[in-house]
């Protein structure tokens, strides 16, 4: 698929994922609702790349699905059939995606694209980015995943009111709640997000891919299982080169070289 409302570049094994339709905060379309799931397939498949960075162009991270999309469903529509064919899928690929992901969250993330930075492993926001619930404003429920993610965050009251009362949050809040990882300014966002994913592109990226999986299977879990999930991850661990590596690095006092195997 040859890309228009969504870039993505490579390099050393980071990928960026930028949403690309700035004159619209990066509202979604569509379009680029299925350039992003095709792009996080891809992406899921591709050896070469062991973390992305997820950011959006422009003055906006994602302001949520684009209302004015002519191609979106009409009001009075099946909406949930629209979340079956386009959303849900990419929430369900960013959660299952065996490498970590960063958000850069840019500016305004509201909607959908709120649930974009929850379904990343690790977001960093700039001091100017807003969150943002809007569906209650418009005589809907949030979606995207944000009912499951959002009480697991910041608790079941926050959850209520974040998803009932629609109030706009600043970055601060958001990370005084533990909605987010981390707040910096505006100018030191990209490379502060970039760092970072290039520390997880550089990792342990086994090991990533298995705290990933590991915490996804905790909710639905109780202690004894997640025991056992924790052993046989940890005992494929154990043999892995990267665990071995580690292991020299420490002893030897130098920076280990993971290969992810």
């Amino acid at each position: 698929m040859t890309y228009d409302r969504i870039t993505l570049a490579k390099d050393q094994g980071l990928a960026t994922l930028t949403l690309n339709a700035p004159e619209k905060l990066n509202a979604v379309s569509r379009k680029m609702i299925a350039e992003i799931k095709d792009c996080w397939e891809k992406l899921a498949g591709d050896s070469s790349v062991r973390a992305v960075l997820l950011t959006g162009a422009g003055r906006g991270f994602c302001a949520g699905a684009d209302l004015a999309d002519p191609d979106r469903e009409s009001v009075g529509g099946d909406s949930g059939s629209a979340l079956d064919k386009y959303f849900n899928p990419v929430i369900r690929l960013m959660r299952a995606l065996p490498k970590p992901i960063v958000a850069a969250v840019n500016g305004p993330a509201a909607g959908v694209g709120m649930s974009f930075a929850m379904a990343a492993d690790i977001a960093v926001a700039a001091r100017s980015a807003t969150f943002l619930q809007a569906f209650a404003r418009i005589g809907l429920l949030p979606d995207g995943g944000s009912t499951w993610f959002l009480p697991r965050l910041v608790g079941e009251q926050r959850a209520r009111a974040l998803a009932m009362l629609a109030p706009q949050i600043s970055a601060a809040q958001a990370k005084e709640w533990g909605l987010i990882w981390d707040v910096v300014e505006d100018a030191d966002l990209m490379k502060t997000a970039t760092d970072l994913a290039r520390r997880l592109a550089d990792g342990p990226t086994l090991s990533l891919a298995r705290i990933k999986d590991a915490m996804g299977q905790a909710s639905g879990n109780d202690l004894s299982r997640q025991l056992d999930v924790e052993r046989d991850f940890q005992r494929e661990l154990g043999r892995s080169e990267d665990f071995r590596e580690g292991v020299a690095a420490f002893l030897g006092k130098r920076k280990p070289a993971f290969k992810g195997k």
